[in-house]
């Protein structure tokens, strides 16, 4: 599918006449790929790294244009199950039009970074700055998740949360491969400013780039190593939970196994020795309900 897009009160909007400075390509179709490698001599394989998600972060110099793949936190949506993905986005910049290749759109464009637009090379660096923004409320969205499955771990016994716990943390390792990924890229940018055609503004706004890009990767270290190390705890949580139920659950057998003894004991097809008591079945009974009674205070007073 292709969008075009123009500049119009320093903001993105469709164009009505078919032309635009930007060119979006979302998951193009054979034809789109066809076009953008035969006529924008877009190279294949680097139009093919737009759309894999495996692909690292990486600017590259051609003759007409220069191409940026850069990654993107993917929409999160319920199915994903706690699983926070990543894409790749591609970016060929032209003399006169920007040409960007996604295999999906949404909130690509949403946001305050994309006002006061003057040039393509504010849309260059307004990508990249939104995808940090996108990872950054991910994060929030992670650590928030991720203390309310703690307090879920703290009480119950099931292995699913500690399965959605794994599943964040592992999220957080493609996050932050994903952010050292972009951080190569950024670095790149700032070296060849001048090559790119940036203004003394974009220099600056890109300085600003690289601290918002440096601390979402340091906040994406610090949720990573606090999750990982405490897996083994809630872990351990889970096995203690699992032993006093245990413990309970044979207290419980001993206290019922108990009056059974004694019924047992006075039911042999043998001579007993209060057989001749008029009182015998309540003596019996008493001394079986005493012995639950005995499991029941021990249990009370050593406080198992």
């Amino acid at each position: 599918m292709l969008m075009r897009l123009c500049i119009r009160d320093g903001r993105l909007a469709e164009c009505s006449d078919g032309d635009g400075v930007v060119n979006v390509y979302v998951a193009p179709d054979d034809a789109e790929r066809k076009f953008l490698v035969e006529q924008l001599k877009i190279d294949e394989h680097t139009l093919s790294s737009s759309l894999d998600p495996d692909e690292v972060s990486r600017l590259e110099f051609e003759p007409e244009h220069i191409a940026m793949i850069f990654k993107r936190p993917k929409h999160y949506v319920a199915r994903d199950n706690f699983l926070f993905k990543v894409l790749s986005a591609g970016v060929f910049m032209f003399k006169d039009r920007l040409v960007i290749v996604v295999s999906e759109d949404p909130l690509l464009f949403e946001g305050k970074p994309f006002t006061k637009i003057q040039s393509i090379q504010d849309i260059f660096l307004r990508l990249i700055y939104r995808a940090i923004s996108h990872f950054v409320e991910h994060l929030r969205g992670i650590n928030q998740i991720s203390n309310e499955l703690e307090q879920q771990i703290n009480t119950a016994m099931e292995n699913k949360y500690l399965l959605n716990l794994f599943t964040l943390e592992k999220s957080l390792v493609y996050y932050l491969d994903a952010i050292h990924s972009n951080n190569a890229v950024i670095e790149k940018l700032k070296n060849n400013a001048a090559k790119i055609g940036l203004s003394p503004e974009n220099v600056e706004f890109l300085d600003d780039i690289q601290i918002e890009n440096t601390q979402c990767l340091r906040q994406t270290e610090i949720y990573s190593q606090v999750l990982a190390s405490l897996m083994d705890a809630r872990a351990s949580i889970i096995s203690n939970n699992l032993n006093i139920r245990i413990k309970a659950l044979t207290l419980i057998t001993i206290g019922i196994m108990l009056p059974t003894l004694v019924v047992s004991v006075f039911s042999m097809n043998v001579v007993i020795p209060i057989a001749w008591y008029k009182h015998a079945f309540w003596v019996i009974t008493g001394l079986a309900v005493a012995s639950s009674a005995l499991v029941g205070f021990l249990w009370w007073k050593k406080k198992w």
